[in-house]
């Protein structure tokens, strides 16, 4: 009995050993460029101890109310194609590190995505038979490389709010082809009013919310500003049950990097690497020990990692500035 008994308890102890131990996705949004890539562009990567890429082919629309995408052309840079993700992924895949396809929209000027919206039944048809064409493309490279996650959309309010049923029904049509994980990234004041969660494997969050209005915040300061936003996400993870992973998050290396960190336009700004450091140091501080957070990719990382970020780049890059030693750092533990 007593042997029995030992038994028992050691196996509580390894289960619970497990399961603390889970690895989290230590990612890179990895951006897509001209070229074919090689060790060169993947050793920095792996030197940043992160474990996960997501690989970003794109497709196109004129404007917000257009309703063709254009993919998978001769015209696009060779890592927005399929030929290029499937390149990216086999090369990142020898080293062992795990694959998200994150396919994006680009609308002509850079206007959001999340405001595509049609203006007739027509030209929804059309979008979603555009759009159905576009991801199952991906869908399929996806599955080809057996990749752990596939994204089924980026940042596309309009499109989800106003279309569930497309949605719901696109979902089976990609788990037809696509035997692996899926998400959908939300953006930050997005993720509360997604619908399907219950039918994908993660909450998926372009986590960008608004943080601090100060200059310079603090580590502290930003952890006080998520106190609310955090309690929000829990809320919606409690409600599906489903683990939650941040598709994006990042911050600029810029005075005021917590006010709006989704702002991408401004490109003026004093170079600030603290408010781009204690960003990162607070939301690992809040995320990475929950059981229910499976991890994130740092907006954004390039290829050519001599050629970018430093000490005058006020930009989202991580690279070669101060934040990268920081993120190897977060990334080991």
């Amino acid at each position: 009995m007593r042997t029995l008994k030992l038994l028992f308890l050691l196996l509580i102890v390894l289960s619970f050993s497990c399961k603390s131990q889970t690895k989290k996705i230590n990612g890179v949004s990895f951006v897509a460029s001209r070229d074919s890539i090689n060790n060169k562009h993947i050793l920095p990567v792996l030197e940043a101890q992160s474990n996960y890429v997501a690989l970003m082919p794109f497709g196109f629309i004129k404007e917000l109310s257009a309703p063709k995408i254009v993919h998978n052309t001769k015209r696009q840079w060779f890592g927005e194609t399929k030929n290029g993700l499937l390149q990216y992924a086999k090369r990142f895949q020898k080293e062992n590190v795990g694959i998200m396809v994150k396919p994006h929209i680009w609308v002509w000027k850079g206007a959001f995505t999340g405001n595509i919206i049609m203006n007739s039944e027509e030209n929804w048809t059309i979008l979603e038979d555009s759009y159905s064409a576009f991801i199952l493309t991906y869908a399929e490279a996806a599955e080809d490389l057996n990749a752990t996650i596939l994204c089924i959309g980026t940042e596309l309010e309009q499109f989800v709010v106003n279309r569930p049923r497309y949605w719901r029904k696109l979902i089976k049509e990609i788990r037809k082809v696509y035997k692996g994980k899926l998400t959908y990234a939300a953006n930050w004041d997005e993720f509360k009013r997604v619908t399907f969660w219950g039918d994908l494997d993660f909450i998926g969050i372009d986590a960008y919310f608004p943080l601090s209005e100060k200059e310079s915040p603090t580590i502290a300061e930003y952890e006080l500003g998520w106190k609310l936003h955090k309690e929000e996400i829990l809320k919606v993870q409690k409600k599906f049950d489903k683990p939650v992973l941040f598709t994006e998050f990042g911050y600029r290396s810029v005075d005021f990097a917590g006010k709006e960190p989704w702002d991408s336009n401004r490109v003026e700004g004093a170079i600030n690497f603290d408010a781009q450091s204690n960003g990162l140091q607070a939301i690992h501080n809040q995320f990475w020990k929950e059981e229910w957070f499976a991890g994130g990719f740092i907006w954004k990382w390039f290829h050519a990692h001599d050629r970018v970020g430093g000490k005058k780049n006020n930009r989202f890059t991580p690279q070669n500035k101060p934040a990268e030693s920081l993120l190897k750092e977060l990334y080991r533990q």
